[in-house]
């Protein structure tokens, strides 16, 4: 097999393999969010605000993607769970911040203990050097990731008419 040929089938198999990993992890968010009695996005929106802090709900609906009013459903329906709590700004009374219930947390936390275990098995086979290459790489694709959703969402605000024919490519496989 030639280099380019080889490379192709490599990044093949990469792309298969993250594709496998991020439908699990889609699956396992699924069986926590109905663990929680939440559905799948609203437990996203929990992890992201787990991941940024206090937000307003229009910083939410800008990392989600969603628009202001589909996150206020959201706010509204992880507030009757007990999930999260909208907090007056101190300084602006008309500035409203989502925080997480730091209880509520601990509560769901402990159904990604086994992810969190698992996944300290897999990095204990990397050295130092590796895992930085992993983060690196990790970090990269999720900024990948976001100009993708970008990409797409500009697409589908194009009329159909004028979209792009676009084709996924065709990258042969390791045998």
């Amino acid at each position: 097999m030639s280099r380019t040929k080889a490379r192709a089938a490599l990044l093949q198999e990469l792309e298969d393999a993250m594709r496998r990993s991020s439908a699990q992890g889609v699956l396992y968010g699924q069986t926590v969010a109905n663990v929680a009695g939440i559905a799948n996005s609203d437990l996203e929106c929990m992890d992201i605000l787990y991941l940024e802090g206090r937000v307003t709900a229009g910083r939410l609906a800008e990392v989600t993607g969603l628009t202001t009013g589909a996150i206020t459903g959201v706010v509204d329906r992880l507030e009757k769970a007990g999930l999260v709590r909208r907090e007056r700004d101190e300084k602006d009374r008309r500035k409203v911040f989502i925080a997480v219930v730091p209880e509520a947390i601990a509560g769901l936390g402990q159904y990604y203990v086994p992810m969190q275990q698992a996944m300290e098995n897999v990095c204990n086979g990397y050295s130092d050097e590796e895992l930085r290459l992993l983060l690196r790489f990790s970090n990269e694709a999720y900024k990948g990731t976001l100009a993708a959703t970008e990409a797409l969402k500009a697409l589908l605000d194009t009329p159909p008419e004028k979209r792009p024919d676009l084709k996924l490519k065709k990258r042969p496989r390791r045998t």
